[in-house]
Order: structure tokens, then C-alpha cells, then sequence
């Protein structure tokens, strides 16, 4: 007796012919070389980041196999990327209009925010209240990406690396995320203020607010 092919360190649950899942999952080959490429990887580094081997990597770009849902999770976060997009789905369009009787504030180790911006983008605006005295003042944050505030009410004290800043209303300041960063209320009324942050692409746990990794909350300054 003929014994048949082993099965590849990817596991028994990807289709093996070319036709295999077909009817469950559209291709995703072309969607899958254009991420990689745009990323700047060899065929190798990706299946590296995938945990694949570059021969099953490739035959996933040439659409001579096609991936399970798990699978096609990993690439999408391999990618940075959503499933939808590497299923070639087209979103919908986000509404650029965020009325001022919106989405209500949020507020998490007692500072508050009100969202300012669309959701689902890689820029993400806020209005925030930073209250007086409180423990969060003292975390320090360094992750990918870049932030700028603008003082609205109060004055608000900005440490970045060793540098130390008091900012007024109408001050604001424009800085790379990954400089180890503070801010905290100078006045006793606390301080609003606008605040963007655009967050790279980064597997690190860390970007929320406080130090509990509250769900849903937005990344703290």
C-alpha cells in the first residue's frame, strides 16, 4: 500500500487543491502580495512573521491554496491589516461630521474624554479633561506613533524625556510617541484640552488608559 502525502507543518485544515475552500472564502492572493510587498518583506521574512513556511506562503500568493479563517486572521494581523481587506471588501464610508451631541464622555482613572474625530481611522482626535493631583499624571508612555495637544482651559504640565514644559491655553505641542512621555494638570481646576494621536501599526499592550487596560478605552497621551 501507497501511503499518502504527510501533511505540512501548517496542519491538516488548509485546503490542499487549488479548488479546495473555494466556495467558503473568495481569493485572496492578489490582496495578499500587494500587502506584502507594500510592507516592504521578502517572501521569507513574511512567512517568518506568519509562522508558515515560504513554500506555503507562496502557494497562498498564487492562489494555489487557499487559508482557513484562522489563517486568514493571522495574515490580517501579520499585515496590519483587516480581513475584510484582504477579502477585498470595500468599507463603507465613514461620516466625516461628528455632531456635538455625539458619542458622551468616557472617563477612566479620572480623566474624561469626549471623542472628536471618526471612529476606524488611523488618526484619532479627542477632547480631554486631565483633573488635578491625580496618580495617572505619573505613568510614562512610550509607544509608536505621533501626538499633538492643544491647550483649551487651564495649564498643563508636559514632560517629555528629561525635558520638563508648563503650557498655556492656546500652546500646544507636536511630538514622536516613542520619546517617553507625561502630561499633567498644573491648576487646581484641571485642564481640557484637544488631543490627536496617530497610533503605527504595534502588538504592544500598553496603549490605554491607565494601568488596567480598560476595553474600548482610547490610547492615553
Amino acid at each position: 500500500m501507497t501511503s499518502g502525502p504527510a501533511p505540512g507543518p501548517e496542519g491538516p485544515d488548509e485546503a490542499v487543491g487549488p479548488d479546495a475552500g473555494a466556495d467558503e472564502l473568495p481569493s485572496v492572493a492578489p490582496q495578499l502580495r500587494e500587502l506584502r510587498r507594500r510592507a516592504g518583506l521578502t517572501l521569507e521574512a513574511a512567512a517568518a512573521r506568519a509562522r508558515l513556511s515560504p513554500a506555503h506562503l507562496s502557494r497562498l500568493e498564487t492562489g494555489r491554496r487557499q487559508p482557513s479563517l484562522p489563517l486568514l486572521l493571522g495574515l490580517a494581523r501579520t499585515y496590519g491589516t483587516t480581513v475584510s481587506e484582504l477579502l477585498g471588501e470595500t468599507p463603507a464610508v465613514a461620516d466625516p461630521i461628528v455632531r456635538a451631541g455625539g458619542p458622551g464622555a468616557r472617563e477612566a482613572d479620572g480623566w474624561t474624554y469626549w471623542q472628536a474625530g471618526g471612529s476606524g481611522r488611523g488618526m484619532q482626535a479627542l477632547r480631554v479633561h486631565v483633573p488635578h493631583g491625580r496618580s495617572q499624571g505619573e505613568l510614562v508612555r512610550a509607544h509608536p506613533g505621533e501626538e499633538w495637544l492643544y491647550v483649551l482651559k487651564g495649564r498643563l504640565r508636559l514632560h517629555l524625556a528629561e525635558a520638563e514644559y508648563l503650557l498655556e491655553p492656546g500652546d500646544s505641542a507636536h511630538f514622536d510617541s516613542l520619546t517617553p512621555h507625561r502630561i499633567g494638570a498644573a491648576t487646581a481646576g484641571g485642564a481640557d484640552l484637544l488631543f490627536v494621536h496617530t497610533l503605527l501599526q504595534s502588538s504592544l499592550a500598553g496603549l490605554c488608559l491607565g494601568g488596567g487596560g480598560a476595553a474600548g478605552a482610547p490610547a492615553h497621551p
